[in-house]
């Protein structure tokens, strides 16, 4: 029985992990990478298996570096079962919809810029909205707690993860060899005590543990003092005469802020202001929470039934068209303007971003992770310029990070999941990290709770019976997939190469200019070959 670890493991995003054994074939999650450009070309390259072979596709949450490959999936050719809870395929069907309209987008602008340099090798997006509504056909919603039969080798139960609406721990039992094996993926787990969504359950028996270690080399700041600093934020921006401007997911992080933003509002802790939520998807999303009751906590529930809406309050304006999200770019104070996407890296966002961050008066506020490579990532690390839609921006606006909004545990809610297990599993394995987090948290597993974690790099094979002990003379428990570390070092050269062609083409000189312009344009060419060589399609 062996686990092929094909994303998220030493990064965050890409979650994917194949499951062989005797019996089936089983994905848990297909998850788009996300991050540097280097990382975000990975989603073009082949899987290293083939779709048509596996049976069935296990969803741990509607996150797309979860699920944003499952179009490209199904494309290539799965055609087996994805189970998922209900609030995760409702949340799937508008999020892989909105995936699936951002690369139709962004391939359009990027075959009008080659038009416009005479380039004709047009590029193709990822997946388009009709894969993506295709790809709904083979979602197999699951109740929590709920037993589903797989095959006479597999059978899974989902728990409630409390990371967004509809997340989910995996519990997976599979017989191999005259044997069953309990293996448990963590998912991305919730924080505790976070609004709305209940807290994650804890499992007590497995034989091999998959858990996440996002934070897992941080403590999350309280929720009391992270509400503060967002008061005091808020009012810091109404006195400046600035606009707030809060680049969230639109699935759980905008319902959270929106949440906290009622209760400062109710008590009277914050000045009016007007709120205004930028993303059709947070939207759509949001309206899907309240279909979704099973999520809840307990005090959202006695909310509801008090008549009281946790997530609309007087001074909240939705704005679903283009027309209506351009009209917030005139507003220069007064406002707090959340949209997509997180990062900062896409979506609406990155409109009111480069309104706002030249302005010292506004106030940006980052609430949730800021993966490499992303504009939120530069801002956050203290960028004095960030590019926006090609245009260099100053960041002269107040940047604040208020990190106790995550919906991941950190360190301390990791370890306390961890500890429920008992007898304490076979083997645990942490995934789902950057390198330094993943480290650190293997440390802090290893001291306090007396193990030997096995920590992955990306492509890695374990092998269950050799990290289970079983047969420890046979050979090592995790052995690399041939994912060749050479190529990740052409395309960072590359990348970087690209980069300084694009400063070149950006002087002032206009006279240096036009007369590099020809032969950078034909450097330009070759690069984009070996690109589309490495990656086996037209990038």
């Amino acid at each position: 029985m062996k686990v092929t670890c094909v994303g998220a493991a030493g990064t965050v995003t890409g979650s994917n992990y194949l499951i062989e054994t005797e019996g089936v074939n089983v994905l848990v999650d297909c998850g788009m990478f996300q991050g540097s450009r280097q990382m975000e070309e990975r989603n073009y390259l082949d899987f290293p298996y083939d779709p048509g072979t596996v049976s069935h596709l296990l969803l741990t949450h509607a996150h797309i570096d979860h699920s944003g490959l499952i179009p490209k999936l199904v494309h290539k050719g799965f055609s087996g079962s994805i189970l998922c809870t209900p609030a995760t395929a409702d949340l799937c069907r508008i999020m892989l919809a909105d995936s699936a309209h951002i690369q139709e987008m962004e391939a359009e602008w990027r075959n009008r810029k080659k038009r416009r340099a005479g380039r004709h090798r047009l590029i193709e997006p990822l997946y388009t909205q009709d894969a993506a509504a295709a790809a709904m056909e083979y979602f197999m919603p699951i109740n929590y707690g709920n037993d589903s039969i797989l095959s006479p080798y597999v059978r899974v139960r989902f728990s409630d993860a409390g990371h967004i609406l509809g997340s989910a721990i995996i519990e997976l039992w599979v017989k191999e060899k005259d044997r069953e094996v309990k293996i448990v993926f963590s998912g991305d787990l919730g924080s505790i005590n976070q609004p709305i969504i209940s807290d994650p359950t804890y499992i007590q028996k497995a034989d091999v543990v998959f858990i996440e270690s996002t934070y897992g080399n941080r403590i999350h700041k309280s929720k009391e003092s992270t509400y503060q600093e967002l008061k005091e934020v808020i009012i810091a921006a109404h006195k400046d005469g600035g606009n707030v401007v809060i680049p969230a997911f639109a699935v759980e992080r905008t319902q959270e802020v929106l949440y906290v933003l009622n209760e400062l509002y109710q008590k009277k802790q914050i000045p009016s202001m007007d709120v205004y939520i930028d993303s059709p998807l947070a939207i759509s999303a949001t309206e899907i929470f309240v279909k979704h009751p099973e999520c809840f906590d307990e005090e959202t529930i006695n909310k509801l039934r008090a008549g009281s809406h946790p997530l609309d309050f007087p001074g909240m304006h939705f704005s679903r068209s283009a027309e209506e999200s351009m009209r917030l770019n005139e507003i220069k104070s007064g406002a707090i303007i959340i949209a997509a996407s997180g990062m900062g890296h896409a979506g609406r966002i990155k409109h009111h971003l480069r309104h706002n961050l030249w302005r010292p008066e506004a106030h940006i506020v980052f609430v949730g992770y800021q993966a490499q490579g992303t504009t939120g990532r530069l801002i956050v690390d203290g960028a004095k310029r960030v590019k926006i839609f090609g245009e260099e921006v100053n960041v002269k606006a107040n940047i604040h990070t208020i990190g106790g909004f995550s919906a991941h545990a950190d360190k301390d809610g990791l370890l306390k999941w961890l500890r429920y297990f008992n007898p304490t599993p076979s083997a645990t394995v942490i995934i789902h990290g950057e390198p330094s987090s993943s480290l650190a948290f293997s440390n802090y597993a290893s001291e306090e709770l007396n193990i030997s974690p096995i920590v992955p790099q990306l492509g890695e094979i374990i092998d269950l019976d050799i990290a289970m002990g079983k047969f420890k003379k046979e050979g090592i428990a995790v052995e690399p997939l041939e994912f060749n570390a050479e190529l990740d070092i052409t395309w960072e050269k590359l990348d970087d190469i690209i980069t300084r062609i694009g400063d070149i083409e950006d002087i002032p000189d206009f006279k240096m200019r036009e007369s590099l312009t020809p032969k950078l344009r034909e450097i330009n060419e070759r690069l984009n070959e070996i690109r589309e060589h490495l990656a086996g399609k037209e990038v």
